[in-house]
C-alpha cells in the first residue's frame, strides 16, 4: 500500500524581511516529493519598514516584553498578509490543501536562553483560511537542547536522493543556502539512518551585511547580481584587520544577523564599502565550507538569493582558491528553483510534523535526540 500523499503549503519569510515565498508541494513526509507551485509576494514598503524597525529594537529578551504591544500588532498584520496572498493563489489552485507550514518572521532568536520568536499567529491563520496550520517550528528543538536552526537539512536529504537518482551526482553531496545567514548541509550517503549521514551548520553571514549596507546608503534594497560590488574596490587593509579581529569560535551554534556588523566599512565610498563587505562575507563562507571538511571530493548545490550575486560567488571561490575538491554548482541546474527551497522545505516539515516524524537531529541542530517540531493547530 502506497503511503498517503499530503498537499501542503509552505511559507517562508527570511531575514531579508522583503516578502514571503509560498510553495505548494505534495509529499508523504519521507521519500516522495512533488513541487506544484512557487510564488513570491513582496511586503509593502510600510510593512517592511516596521519589521526592520522592530527587529533593530528587539535586541535582548526584555525587549520582547517592552515592545509586546507593537509586536502583537505587527504579528497580526503579517498573518493577515500571508492569508491574503494564500487566498490569491487558491483562487486558481482548486485542489484540496491538507495543511500549511507557517514559518513566520523571525524577530528574536537566543537558543541559549531557550527563546525563539517568529512573528506569525498560527491560530489566526488557521481561522482565516480554514486549514490546519503547523507553526512555531523551532521552539521544541531549543527546548531539547538544540539551536533551533538549521531546520532544512532533512529536506536536503530528500532532495539529495532525487538529484542523485536523476543526475547521478553521487555521495557525499552538500547543500549551501545563502540567505540572510548562510547554512550548509553535508549528506554522507543515501542510507536512511539520518543521524549518522546528515550534518549541518550555520557557517556565516549571507546577504545580511551586504543588504544592510545597500539599504542604508542608497535607495536600493540589495546588490542585484553583485553589480554594485563589481564597480567598487576592496579595501584590503580593512579586510585584513576585520579578518584578524573576527572569529566564529564555533560552528555548533546557530547564527543570527545580529551576530554580525558592517560598521568596519564606515568611511568607504558606497561602492568600495559594498565590495569590501562582499569580500568579507565570501571569506567567512569559504572558511565555513573548509571547516566542514576538506578530505573528500564533494559537490555543493547552492540555493538562496546569494547564489545570484556574482561578486559574492566569485569571492567565495577565490577564498577557497582551488585548494580542495569542492564543486560549487547552482541548484537550479538540478531541477529545483533555488529561490524556493526553504518555502518548499517548510511545506515538507509541516507534513512530517503532522505525521509525528522528527525534523531536527543531533548533528543538524545539536538537539539531544531527534525532535518532532512544529505546533499543529486547527482553529475553524
Amino acid at each position: 500500500m502506497k503511503p498517503k500523499l499530503y498537499t501542503s503549503i509552505g511559507l517562508m519569510s527570511g531575514t531579508s524581511m522583503d516578502g514571503v515565498d509560498i510553495s505548494i508541494i505534495q509529499s508523504d513526509g519521507q521519500y516522495q516529493f512533488y513541487n506544484i507551485l512557487d510564488k513570491y509576494f513582496e511586503y509593502d514598503v510600510e510593512l517592511q519598514a516596521e519589521l526592520i524597525r522592530l527587529r533593530n529594537l528587539v535586541l535582548v529578551e526584555n525587549d520582547l516584553f517592552k515592545y509586546s504591544k507593537e509586536l502583537g500588532n505587527l504579528e497580526r498584520k503579517i498573518t493577515i498578509f500571508h492569508a491574503e496572498k494564500i487566498n490569491q493563489i487558491l483562487l486558481k489552485y482548486k485542489h484540496e490543501i491538507d495543511l500549511i507550514g507557517f514559518h513566520g518572521q523571525t524577530i528574536f532568536h537566543e537558543p541559549q536562553k531557550k527563546i525563539t520568536k517568529q512573528l506569525g499567529d498560527g491560530k489566526l491563520l488557521s481561522q482565516l483560511l480554514k486549514k490546519k496550520v503547523v507553526y512555531n517550528f523551532r521552539q521544541k528543538d531549543i527546548e531539547n537542547e538544540g539551536q533551533g536552526a538549521p531546520l532544512t537539512p532533512i529536506f536536503h536529504y530528500l532532495i539529495s536522493n532525487i538529484v542523485n537518482e536523476k543526475f547521478k551526482t553521487g555521495f557525499p553531496i552538500g547543500f549551501i543556502n545563502i540567505g540572510g545567514i548562510t547554512n550548509l548541509t553535508k549528506i554522507i550517503s543515501v542510507s536512511s539512518d539520518f543521524e549518522d549521514n546528515i550534518t549541518a551548520y550555520d557557517i556565516g553571514p549571507g546577504n545580511c551585511l551586504i543588504d544592510d549596507w545597500v539599504r542604508k546608503n542608497s535607495n536600493k534594497k540589495f546588490d542585484e547580481n553583485g553589480n554594485i560590488s563589481k564597480t567598487g574596490k576592496i579595501d584590503q587593509l580593512i579586510t585584513n584587520q576585520i579578518i584578524e579581529n573576527f572569529n566564529i569560535d564555533t560552528y555548533s551554534k546557530s547564527l543570527d544577523i545580529k551576530d554580525f556588523d558592517n560598521s568596519f566599512a564606515r568611511g568607504l565610498t558606497f561602492e568600495n564599502g559594498c565590495a569590501t563587505i562582499t569580500n568579507f562575507t565570501g571569506y567567512l563562507i569559504a572558511k565555513g565550507i573548509e571547516n566542514i571538511g576538506t578530505d573528500s571530493k564533494i559537490k555543493y548545490l547552492i540555493s538562496g538569493g546569494g547564489r545570484k550575486n556574482i561578486a559574492l560567488m566569485d569571492c567565495i571561490k577565490e577564498n577557497l582558491n582551488n585548494k580542495y575538491n569542492f564543486i560549487l554548482d547552482n541548484i537550479d541546474n538540478y531541477g529545483f528553483n533555488g529561490d524556493y527551497i526553504e518555502s518548499q522545505a517548510f511545506g515538507y516539515l509541516a507534513i512530517r510534523s503532522l505525521l509525528d516524524l522528527p525534523i531536527s537531529f543531533p548533528k543538524t541542530t545539536g538537539c539531544a535526540k531527534p525532535t518532532v517540531g512544529g505546533k499543529l493547530v486547527k482553529n475553524f
